[in-house]
């Protein structure tokens, strides 16, 4: 279906669907920049600060485990098709936030929100990928994802005059008409040129004859519906009690939190024995897995992103209440990455396309990003001057943009190209259940330490306050520098800060293991695709 789109259009056609693709991935850095500097606050308006690796588990499950049902719903539907189901979703997600009274609605609208943004950006990918012979991928995925170069100055001043001269709803509510606006045009690009395809008979499609209840059934089976929640509720359940279980009344000792881990556990049984004995459409394309570049390149991101979620879920807060940064000083220290990455990405593209091969770009970066996350728990500690803390950014950065490019083009340089869509939905998944998994550790280790550490630091006629402290950042920041209680709070974070540290360290170290396993593939004898192409 991909291949017969490309046959069929334009130069011109080709220039308006790269545009059409840029400002779609602006809309979303933007959008996304403007929300990961509200959340701290949003949660923190519902009493729940400790809360945001919690929230972020569970959508962060729920976006990866939709990947692989939204790559056969591409294949299937069709592009266009699919990426309006993914902008819809989006959009209620974003009128769910808008609206929510509590932090519960907010954690659900999250769902609704990862999922469609995840697959708007992921059907990007794909057509990204459905347009641009391997030797030049880096070089489109650069230029399509080159708008986090602009958010990540623009995005923390647009939050900070949000939540100071408005209110946080309409930060949501605003990108409610905005996203579907923006999304239009690429919707009409794609449709225009799969419609036009039709007509000239590269692209055939038989009508089903099936009924409404028949059509239920069949995508019901082709989507492996119920794969997918046994998957995706045996992971969410098996890992929120590691953040929750602080909190509870009776901690491990509670009922709820032994129910949890054992219905995850159970259910996550289940669904190996429903992928290996039930299931007609598997979940997983476990004939991918069997390839060591596929293996490794999942493994790698796996390991990237828990490395880097054990320390970030908190980084704005910590940045805030430690350096006194205001919303968006801490938005533009946490944009370094999005800033750098995005411009060296176009470097690692070149390249890509002059030495042909790839590997090579890896066995540097995994040192440099173990450097920057290794420096990160020497200048996290309270009083290090702020450009320690900017510099391990740059090298996070540049060995971040590396890995996440890389990896993207390895299990693509392996995949026939009608597989593009399957091979880039697995690396999602291993990369969003890393990420899920590095919330984990982070809310497991914050709510471990977090609350101990306030008691031990705090002046004594502070303590009683312990619990509301840790629970709201604006209390946080309400102490003045040089106050004891804001003193104190800063010698707690400082605490917590290291512990994340040293496990993404550790998480991060396993990388080389993987990239051993990736093998150093000619990319320019790889051809995939036909047709009017970059």
């Amino acid at each position: 279906m991909a291949e017969a789109t490309t046959l069929a259009w334009t130069k011109g056609w080709l220039i308006a669907l790269f545009v059409s693709m840029w400002f779609m991935y602006f809309m979303n850095a933007f959008q996304q920049s403007i929300t990961g500097n509200l959340t701290p606050f949003v949660v923190s308006a519902f009493e729940s600060h400790s809360l945001i690796p919690v929230v972020s588990v569970v959508s962060t499950v729920m976006a990866g485990s939709l990947r692989l049902a939204v790559a056969k719903m591409l294949d299937l539907w069709g592009r266009p098709q699919g990426f309006a189901v993914m902008v819809t979703i989006a959009t209620l997600g974003l009128i769910m936030m808008a609206v929510c009274k509590n932090v519960q609605t907010f954690a659900a609208a999250q769902v609704f929100y990862s999922v469609g943004f995840d697959g708007v950006i992921y059907t990007v990918d794909v057509v990204t990928a459905d347009s641009s012979s391997l030797r030049n991928r880096g070089l489109a995925y650069a230029i399509t994802s080159s708008p986090y170069i602009i958010t990540a100055f623009a995005g923390p001043k647009a939050a900070e005059g949000f939540y100071e001269k408005i209110n946080f709803r309409w930060a949501f509510g605003a990108f409610c008409i905005i996203i579907p606006a923006v999304a239009t045009p690429l919707f009409i690009i794609l449709y225009w040129n799969q419609r036009k395809a039709e007509k000239k008979g590269l692209l055939v499609r038989e009508k089903s004859g099936r009924t409404l209840g028949q059509s239920i059934w069949h995508y019901t089976i082709e989507f492996d519906a119920l794969g997918v929640l046994l998957f995706a509720g045996g992971f969410a359940l098996f890992l929120l009690p590691f953040s929750l279980a602080t909190s509870a009344a009776d901690q491990w000792r509670s009922a709820h939190i032994i129910g949890m881990l054992v219905a995850g556990f159970v259910l996550l049984i289940l669904f190996g024995l429903c992928e290996r004995f039930v299931s007609l459409k598997p979940f997983l394309p476990w004939h991918l897995l069997s390839d060591r570049t596929i293996i490794g390149s999942c493994l790698l991101c796996s390991s990237f992103q828990i490395g880097f979620y054990c320390w970030s879920s908190y980084f704005t807060s910590y940045l805030q209440v430690v350096h006194n940064l205001t919303i968006s000083q801490a938005g533009y220290v946490t944009g370094v990455f999005d800033i750098i990455s995005s411009l060296w990405i176009f470097v690692v593209g070149f390249l890509i396309r002059y030495t042909k091969h790839f590997k090579w770009l890896l066995m540097c970066a995994v040192p440099l990003d173990l450097l920057g996350i290794g420096l990160m728990i020497h200048f996290r500690q309270p009083g290090t001057n702020i450009g320690y803390v900017i510099m391990c950014q740059i090298f996070i950065a540049l060995s971040g943009g590396t890995i996440i490019l890389t990896q993207q083009v390895s299990v693509m340089s392996v995949a026939k190209h009608g597989e593009i869509a399957a091979v880039l939905a697995l690396l999602g998944l291993f990369g969003y259940i890393g990420g899920a998994i590095g919330n984990t550790i982070s809310g497991a280790i914050w709510t471990n330490t977090m609350p101990n550490a306030l008691f031990t630091y705090l002046p004594e006629y502070a303590r009683e306050n312990a619990s509301t402290i840790y629970e709201d950042l604006d209390l946080q920041l309400s102490y003045e520098l040089g106050d004891p209680v804001r003193d104190g709070i800063i010698a707690a974070y400082g605490v917590a800060q290291k512990n994340m540290l040293i496990a993404g360290v550790a998480m991060m170290a396993l990388s080389f293991f993987w990239v051993m396993l990736i093998k150093n593939i000619n990319v320019s004898k790889v051809k995939q695709v036909k047709g009017m192409v970059l």
